[in-house]
């Protein structure tokens, strides 16, 4: 034995690794089985074995993958994985590299399902607030069905049943299949836009995951949500659950619960309608009663009895009043009178007339008509106006002396 063919533990890792890697068949596969021992590392990395009944196979799916699933994979679940093997050099030990997951069979439909009702949900498709009431007695109903079928018999027999004279629309569709979806949605907006029914039922039977799915697409949930009529959605047995279902303003159980639904029965409608004729014709009696009552206690008021009482009482208030308004005024008259009195006395007190009176005159320039108050404001020769108690002087001023 040479030196030269002894290799390390981390050179004979390497070495199977490349060789791995050269695999045309392990560089890219899809691997089925049930996931096992799951863990979801808080670095976002998913940890894993995918099993079978004969062996098991270590996983790993790393966090720019992982995050791009539309579900969170669980111990159990049965997946196919796209992806490729290789060594971890380190443990010395192969295992499987996923880039792709998506559940094995009916799963995937799962998945779908509940992808798509949450993004309804969250676009508020399924709020209660604006589902709207039925009508209690529909004058057209639009059955949105297969027209081959039993639950269309089934919907006009119940119909018939609890209601003479129904009025019912069948718009037939393909209720499975790829055509369906589309065919359904068309219907829906087909009646919203003829607007010759007042309520719609979207109907079909049991059946499995996979022919109820035409009523779990999104197209159907829209046009469900777009209605201006309100939808029943009646697919399915009492378990089955689409997203027509949740969309729809009610859900019913069956087909024929949804005949029951949106037809009451004649005899209800006629004992209802008994019942409040009955309520009527009490209220009325009762009206008619209270209403005499009323009138005998008014005929026996004094209103009635004296109806020009009030009238005399408001003459009597009225003249009171008009005593007491004249009173008031010649009161404030007297008042106001002495109060000039007494202003006209102080006013001619210091009036300039009062003191012309008493042998004092006012002498002002004929020039600018300003008073005289000093021999300094005229000149000898100036013209004066000289005012008395009974008229007026003019005069020439021919000498001024001071005091």
């Amino acid at each position: 034995m040479t030196t030269r063919n002894v290799l390390s533990v981390s050179q004979v890792n390497k070495y199977i690794k490349d060789v791995i890697s050269k695999d045309i068949i392990l560089s890219g596969l899809w691997v089925r089985g049930e996931i096992s021992n799951f863990k979801n590392h808080y670095s976002g990395h998913f940890y894993f074995t995918l099993k079978d009944e004969k062996g098991v196979l270590k996983c790993v799916m790393f966090r720019g993958n992982a995050s791009s699933l539309a579900f969170l994979p669980e111990d159990g679940m049965k997946v196919l994985i796209r992806g490729y093997i290789s060594v971890f050099e380190r443990d010395g030990q192969y295992q499987l590299y996923a880039e792709e997951m998506q559940p094995d069979g009916v799963g995937a439909l799962h998945v779908a399902f509940e992808k798509l009702k949450m993004k309804l949900q969250a676009e508020g498709l399924f709020e209660e607030s604006r589902k709207r009431k039925l009508p209690l007695i529909p004058g057209a109903i639009g059955v949105i069905t297969s027209s081959t079928g039993a639950v269309v018999r089934d919907i006009i027999n119940v119909l018939s049943r609890r209601f003479y004279n129904v009025n019912i629309k069948v718009y037939p569709v393909q209720v499975q299949g790829e055509q369906a979806a589309g065919q359904i949605a068309h219907g829906i907006r087909r009646l919203n836009q003829l607007g010759n029914v007042d309520v719609i039922i979207i109907a079909r039977g049991g059946g499995s995951l996979e022919e109820l799915w035409p009523f779990n697409e999104e197209v159907v949930a829209r046009s469900i949500y777009d209605s201006r009529i309100p939808v029943i959605s009646a697919v399915g047995h009492e378990t089955d659950f689409t997203i027509s279902d949740f969309v729809a303003d009610v859900r019913a159980s069956t087909p024929s619960a949804a005949a029951e639904l949106v037809m009451p029965e004649r005899t209800t409608v006629e004992n209802r309608l008994d019942s409040l004729k009955m309520r009527l014709r009490n209220a009325v009696i009762k009206k008619i009663s209270m209403d005499r009552m009323m009138l005998k206690r008014n005929s026996e008021s004094i209103a009635f009895k004296q109806p020009y009482n009030r009238v005399y009482q408001e003459r009597l208030m009225l003249d009171v009043q008009k005593r007491y308004l004249t009173s008031a005024l010649s009161t404030i008259n007297n008042k106001h009178r002495n109060l000039l009195s007494t202003l006209v006395a102080k006013l001619d007190a210091l009036s300039p007339l009062h003191s012309l009176a008493r042998g004092y005159s006012i002498i002002r320039t004929e020039k600018d008509n300003t008073l005289v108050k000093s021999i300094k404001s005229v000149a000898i020769g100036d013209r004066l106006e000289v005012f008395v108690t009974d008229g007026r002087l003019s005069c020439t001023v021919e000498n001024i002396k001071g005091d």
